[in-house]
C-alpha cells in the first residue's frame, strides 16, 4: 500500500461526547503514523470544544444545523482530502458520502448484533468484536493504523484550566481534602442512577471523605443543584462551564462517578479513574471505560439490556437496573480511590 507523502483526511462524527472523545485513538494513530498528514475532523459545533486544543488534530470542522448539507458539501469538497473515514455511520453521514464524491469508509457498527441482544437477549456479536474505540479503525484500513493500547484523549486549554481552579477555591473545595465530581445526569433517563441516591452519596462523601463537585449541563441546575445541597462541602456546577471548563473540574478531581454517559467518557480520556454506572445499556455494545482505571457497577438481570442507548423510562416500569445499585456499593468504589 502507498500514501500521499502528505494524505489529506477527513474523520466525520457530529455527535455526540463520548462517541467523538472514543475517537480520540485513532486521531492519535493516524497522526503518530504519518505526521505530515493534514487531518481534519466534522462534528458539530456544540462539541467542536472537545477537540479544539487537541494535538493531532489540524483543524476542526464544526458544522451547525442551520447550514444546509448542500454548503456544509461544497465546503469539504473543497478541502480535496484523499481520505474520508465516516464514523457515524448516520442517515446525515450517508448523504454526505452521496454529496462528496472520493473514497469513504466507514466501521461496523453491528446492528443485527444489537438488535437480537435488545430484543431477545441473544448475544450474536462476532466473538472478540472489540470496543467501539477501535472499531473505528476499520475506516482508516487504508491507512495502516492499529490501537496502541492507550486510553482515549481529552485536552484543556490553560486558560480554561486556570478559570475552573479558581472557581473551586470560591467554592471552598479540594483545598484540604480530595475532590469527588460526580455527575448524575443523563440525556436519557433510564441512565441515571436516582436523585434520592446521589444526594444520599454525596451527604455521607461530605461527611467525612472528600468534598464534592456535581457536574451537569444547561438544564441540569434544579436536580444537581438539589443533590449539591446535600452535602456541607458540595457545589453545584450545573450550568457554570461549557464542555472545556467541565473538563478542567474532572482534570482536578480525584475520582469521578458517573452514569454511561458523556462525562464518564470524558473522565477516562483526562486520566481520571471512575465509578461508572451501567443501567440499560451493556458492555458488548461496545462504550464501557476504555483503557482506564474504572470500576463499572451493574445489576445481572434478565431485562437487560433494554435499548441501543437507554430511554425516557424503563419498559417493565421497576427500573431495577439502576435502583437496585445501593450506595454503599457506590461509596466503596468511589473510597477505593481516596
Amino acid at each position: 500500500m502507498s500514501y500521499a507523502a502528505a494524505p489529506r483526511i477527513l474523520a466525520v462524527r457530529f455527535s455526540a461526547i463520548g462517541d467523538i472523545i472514543l475517537t480520540t485513538p485513532l486521531l492519535r494513530a493516524l497522526k503518530r503514523r504519518h505526521p505530515s498528514a493534514y487531518l481534519a475532523v466534522l462534528t458539530k459545533a456544540a462539541f467542536a470544544p472537545l477537540l479544539r486544543d487537541n494535538p493531532h488534530v489540524d483543524r476542526v470542522i464544526a458544522w451547525s444545523p442551520q447550514t444546509s448539507l448542500g454548503a456544509l458539501a461544497a465546503e469539504i469538497r473543497a478541502g480535496r482530502f484523499d481520505h474520508h473515514l465516516d464514523l457515524h455511520g448516520s442517515l446525515r453521514s450517508r448523504l454526505l458520502r452521496l454529496l462528496v464524491p472520493g473514497a469513504w469508509r466507514g466501521y461496523p457498527k453491528h446492528r443485527v448484533a444489537r438488535t437480537a441482544l435488545i430484543r431477545f437477549k441473544k448475544n450474536r456479536y462476532p466473538p472478540g468484536t472489540p470496543p467501539v474505540p477501535e472499531r473505528y479503525f476499520a475506516a482508516a484500513a487504508d491507512l495502516d493504523v492499529t490501537p496502541d493500547g492507550a486510553p482515549a484523549e481529552v485536552f484543556v486549554h490553560p486558560d480554561t484550566d486556570e478559570g475552573a481552579r479558581g472557581w473551586l477555591a470560591a467554592a471552598g473545595l479540594g483545598g484540604d481534602r480530595p475532590l469527588v465530581a460526580v455527575a448524575p445526569m443523563a440525556a436519557h433517563a433510564t441512565k441515571r442512577w436516582p436523585a434520592e441516591s446521589w444526594a444520599e452519596a454525596v451527604r455521607r462523601l461530605t461527611e467525612r471523605d472528600a468534598d464534592v463537585v456535581v457536574l451537569g449541563g444547561p438544564g441540569d441546575e434544579a436536580t444537581c443543584n438539589a443533590i449539591a445541597r446535600s452535602g456541607g462541602r458540595a457545589r453545584s456546577a450545573a450550568g457554570a462551564f461549557d464542555l472545556q471548563g467541565t473538563a478542567a473540574l474532572i482534570r482536578r478531581a480525584a475520582v469521578v462517578a458517573a452514569g454511561d454517559t458523556g462525562v464518564m467518557h470524558m473522565s477516562t480520556g483526562l486520566g481520571r479513574p471512575v465509578v461508572a454506572l451501567f443501567g440499560p445499556t451493556v458492555e458488548p455494545f461496545g462504550f464501557f471505560p476504555y483503557r482506564a482505571e474504572a470500576v463499572v457497577l451493574q445489576q445481572d438481570l434478565p431485562c437487560r439490556p433494554c435499548s441501543k442507548m437507554g430511554g425516557p423510562r424503563c419498559p417493565l416500569g421497576h427500573h431495577r437496573c439502576l435502583r437496585d445499585i445501593g450506595v454503599d456499593e457506590v461509596l466503596a468504589a468511589i473510597r477505593e480511590y481516596l
